[in-house]
């Protein structure tokens, strides 16, 4: 059975941190020590960002506050709040990203009702409460009480592909299924000033957005799908369970990103895409920069290098990933996403359908893959349906009532 991304959706919080300034800010802080200090300008300008969004809207100079949690823009000094005033604002700034992106996605397929909706997939690593995200968007959108709910909790930045996997097999187990899958993570409410390389690191890369998507066997021809779903797969890399994880502290959640990274994951990217492109025949032999596109997770500048050297990708292939990491930074588990919407919105390269091999990387150290086929161009009317004549608007049935913001 074929299973389909019939919509994807971003949306990302209206503060923005400015890469330069942001440097500033942290090389300034009183207890770095003249190696720390030279760190954060390094990390900070190698990154290849500019710009990055965050919940915490007091991280910027023009914000003033008589209580200020995070940052004084007075004393232009970053404060270190307890993991229990993060997570505060986690409850509360995730939902609205959750329920707007979900929103968003629920818009973009016209034929689907809200009560069409049989599952729904929340995935985020920086906060946790309960009644969750799940709950929460249910009761926001207004779906059906009987929805399935699940929530894949603290995997780290590959948790799109779970949760991409779960939507599908849900799919494949009933044809009429139609699940929700939406991340949203708020990394930056666990940045702080540190002379450790990994938060220094952690600072200079990590952001805050979402991105959902619906998943369904289910087609339109008014509305077609964007995306097929074809292979999913996942390895261990043999070694780096020390390299890379993710921990919770007494003051914000602790990341541990080293340096040697991004050197195993060049040792290892080509065993871990083999069980993968060993799926579909026409794949397995040929050369990595014949697949159309690569969606590669850009956990940082330097992983996409040496992905891009070891499989001989083409500059053209790491635009989708090099632009988000500019323009949005590490989102963890919703930045693939955002990655292939740049792949979806791209005018297509030639008739039919177009391979997709994306991939991300994770605490143990994780590589989930996943090979798509692109359908069609994101934000393009559908063949055959001219612009304005929609066939129907996302409506509920006759008779329920309008949902309501929580």
């Amino acid at each position: 059975m074929t299973v389909y991304v019939r919509s994807l959706e971003t949306a990302v919080p209206p503060t923005v941190l400015v890469q330069a300034e942001a440097r500033d800010v942290f090389a300034a802080q009183p207890g770095l020590t003249r190696l720390g200090a030279r760190l954060v300008t390094t990390c900070f300008d190698s990154a290849a960002i500019d710009t990055r969004h965050t919940a915490v809207e007091e991280m910027t100079m023009a914000f003033r506050s008589d209580e200020p949690q995070f940052f004084d823009p007075a004393t232009r000094l970053l404060l270190n709040p307890s993991t229990k005033v993060r997570n505060e604002i986690f409850a509360e700034q995730a939902t609205s990203l959750f329920i707007d992106s979900a929103q968003a996605a629920v818009d973009a397929c016209p034929d689907l009702t809200l009560l069409d909706i049989t599952h729904v997939i929340t995935v985020s690593c920086t906060g946790f409460f309960n009644p969750g995200p799940d709950y929460k968007i249910v009761r926001a959108l207004g779906l059906d009480p009987a929805v399935q709910r699940y929530h894949l909790g603290f995997m780290g930045c590959y948790a799109a592909f779970p949760a991409l996997r779960a939507a599908k097999s849900f799919c494949e187990a009933d044809p009429g299924a139609v699940v929700l899958v939406v991340c949203a993570e708020l990394c930056s409410l666990h940045v702080r000033t540190s002379n450790d390389p990994d938060t220094i690191m952690g600072s200079a890369l990590f952001a805050d957005g979402a991105a959902a998507a619906i998943v369904t066997a289910r087609n339109d021809p008014y509305s077609p799908a964007l995306l097929q779903l074809d292979h999913f797969e996942t390895v261990l890399t043999p070694v780096g369970e020390e390299s890379m994880a993710w921990n919770i502290g007494d003051h914000g959640f602790e990341m541990v990103l080293g340096n040697y990274v991004p050197h195993i994951i060049d040792d290892h990217i080509i065993s871990a895409l083999e069980p993968l492109l060993s799926r579909d025949a026409s794949l397995h032999a040929l050369p990595y920069r014949e697949i159309s596109h690569w969606a590669i997770h850009p956990g940082g500048r330097s992983i996409l290098d040496k992905v891009q050297a070891r499989l001989e990708l083409t500059d053209e292939q790491l635009v989708p990933a090099r632009e988000t990491l500019r323009r949005f930074g590490n989102m963890s588990s919703a930045t693939v996403l955002f990655v292939l919407r740049h792949i979806l919105e791209q005018p297509p390269l030639a008739e039919g359908g177009e391979r997709i091999c994306s991939m991300a990387f994770g605490p143990g150290l994780t590589v989930e893959t996943g090979l798509f086929t692109k359908l069609r161009q994101a934000g393009a009317p559908a063949p055959g349906l001219e612009p304005g004549n929609a066939r129907s608007e996302n409506r509920l049935p006759d008779g329920a009532a309008a949902p309501a913001r929580a």
